[in-house]
């Protein structure tokens, strides 16, 4: 199988950030609730006084005061799907895919979903923005990944961010993605 990461990878830009402007545009009142609060925390994330898990958190607490969430994340990839998944890997998808991402479930899902891969992601309650478990980042898409296909072995690996390097390793061959460039994963 090929795994992939999603955000700045198969999907560009980020995702979570995207969908966060798209529903600033459409739903202004339910992001609009929760402003000072993501203020707050994207402060104290810079002081390394939260972490990316409670800042993540509190940024998705507008859900909250989103209308039938599940539609609006359907909107969004009417809107964002064709423009923002990248042609390079469109050319080699194959159906065993798998994509790994930080960001939420409830949003990659349904781009793979469109896409016919698989996918693991940060588990998200799509009403409240609430963390099930860890931020799927880092060491935690290494594990996810064991605890779910325990005996999947990895044939390529492709994401823009080195701190993917954990899962990177465990490839038999790695690719760091820059936009719609591909270079061996540095050792």
């Amino acid at each position: 199988m090929n795994v992939y990461d999603f955000d700045k990878t198969v999907f560009y830009p980020d995702s979570s950030y995207t969908f966060f402007l798209y529903c600033l545009r459409t739903h202004p009142h339910a992001v609009l609730c929760t402003g000072k609060d993501i203020l707050r925390y994207a402060t104290l994330y810079a002081r390394k006084a939260v972490n990316t898990k409670e800042l993540k958190e509190k940024l998705f607490a507008f859900l909250l005061f989103l209308p039938e969430p599940e539609k609006v994340v359907r909107a969004f990839w009417d809107r964002h799907f064709s423009t923002g998944i990248r042609s390079w890997y469109l050319a080699q998808k194959r159906s065993d895919d798998l994509i790994i991402s930080a960001s939420p479930a409830f949003l990659v899902e349904e781009a793979c979903r469109r896409l016919g891969v698989s996918c693991i992601a940060t588990r998200m309650d799509i009403d409240s923005g609430r963390i099930d478990g860890e931020n799927c980042h880092d060491v935690e898409k290494t594990r996810r990944f064991l605890a779910e296909y325990p005996d999947g072995v990895i044939e390529r690996f492709y994401s823009d961010s080195l701190s993917d390097t954990p899962l990177a390793m465990l490839a038999d061959q790695a690719w760091l993605v820059k936009k719609d460039k591909l270079s061996p994963w540095p050792c």
